[in-house]
């Protein structure tokens, strides 16, 4: 197995910290730890500390931003085992940060952007403390209480065993999910599936859109952290970063859940900029793993389809316009020469993109944080 190449984000045998300039906590940028609480003081069903994490260390970020109605309840439903949670406050205009603060709460450290940078921007920010406590497993939950924790063991599991470096939460298990699901929503993620599959090279990924995912803690010592979006396009764009360093990424089957939240993305706004950035990410990643750390078959069909595919397209257009302007009938041979190399594109293409498919990563880049318990 090659040895994943480190990004440009945090390197290995780096500590990184969250950027100051960002930061602002009142009148000191460090980041606010408060106080641990008792066992009481979180939710009866999760005190029973049943889920042996084998001993590694398993962090939660949140970035929160307009979530002071549900951030209290988030944090208090976190199970036990838990053992860091990391707030990012974005420069939220309620009193998201304060609500934090309340005790009784659990054991958290609370960072505060003096500028709203977006989702991505506040994970990046929650990525460089989960680094810096040498954290062995972040998931990332949202502040509106959508993602259910009764399911974080199963989104940790198979980082523990080494059966993943990235498992993301998937809504579309099953019918039943689907009925807790807003029409929009299904609409829209279901629209946006293929493209973000063809850019990340996850064709076993189902829910890409998904933000409820754990990772690895070396996974963010790797991939190229500086490069996330820091905005709604965060989620598939460290697809992107993560199928560049072949990571394997998992789906866990969950149900969906809404209750009050109020999403601020608006479907002309992923209408709009999704489809250019996921191109720009295919190209980036076709570049990075085929041309780059190999060169395979796959390689070869995009070298001869691609050119093929457009001469054809762009020789027919202009002999059609000629012959159009001429009021001629075009000859067997012109119109050959424009069709073979477009069926030979396309054809090759096609192949191209059935090898990708099959290409899909399986061997995770990390071992084991701890063995699966005997049977």
């Amino acid at each position: 197995m090659t040895a994943p190449t480190p990004g440009r984000g945090f390197r290995p045998g780096s500590t990184p910290t969250a950027p100051t300039p960002e930061i602002a906590s009142g009148s000191t940028p460090a980041p606010m730890t408060l106080p641990a609480s008792t066992p009481a003081d979180r939710a009866p069903h999760k005190r029973a500390g049943d889920f042996d994490t084998g001993g590694a260390r398993i962090g939660v970020i949140i970035p929160a931003y307009r979530v002071a109605a549900q951030i209290e309840r988030v944090i208090r439903g976190l199970p036990v085992w838990i053992d860091a949670v990391i707030v990012v406050d974005d420069a939220s205009p309620d009193d998201t940060g304060e609500r934090v603060t309340r005790p009784p709460v659990r054991c958290v450290t609370l960072l505060r952007h003096a500028a709203n940078r977006g989702v991505g921007g506040a994970m990046k920010t929650g990525f460089a403390e989960a680094v810096r406590q040498s954290l062995d497993v972040v998931v990332k939950m949202d502040g509106d209480d959508q993602m259910d924790p009764r399911h974080l063991p199963d989104i940790v599991r198979p980082l523990l065993e080494g059966r993943a470096d990235v498992a993301k939460a998937n809504r579309y298990s099953s019918l039943t999910s689907l009925r807790g699901m807003p029409v929009v929503r299904v609409l829209g993620n279901g629209g946006l599936t293929f493209l973000v599959k063809l850019a990340s090279g996850y064709w076993n990924v189902f829910d890409p859109a998904n933000g409820y995912v754990a990772t690895r803690g070396e996974v963010l010592k790797v991939i190229d952290v500086d490069a996330l979006p820091e905005r709604y396009f965060f989620e598939s764009g460290m697809l992107i970063e993560l199928g560049i360093q072949r990571a394997v990424v998992m789906d866990v089957a969950i149900a969906a859940r809404y209750a009050d939240e109020h999403s601020s993305l608006s479907p002309l706004r992923v209408l709009l900029e999704f489809p250019a950035r996921l191109m720009w990410g295919l190209a980036r990643r076709v570049f990075w793993r085929y041309f780059v750390h190999d060169f395979t078959a796959l390689s070869v069909y995009l070298v001869l389809g691609l050119p093929l595919l457009v001469w054809g397209f762009v020789f027919g257009a202009q002999q059609w316009f000629a012959h159009q302007r001429a009021g001629e009938l075009a000859s067997a041979g012109i119109v050959m020469l424009a069709a073979m190399p477009i069926i030979l594109g396309a054809q090759l293409l096609l192949q191209a993109i059935a090898l990708d498919i099959q290409n899909v990563p399986r061997t995770p880049l990390f071992p084991p944080v701890r063995q699966p318990a005997a049977a």
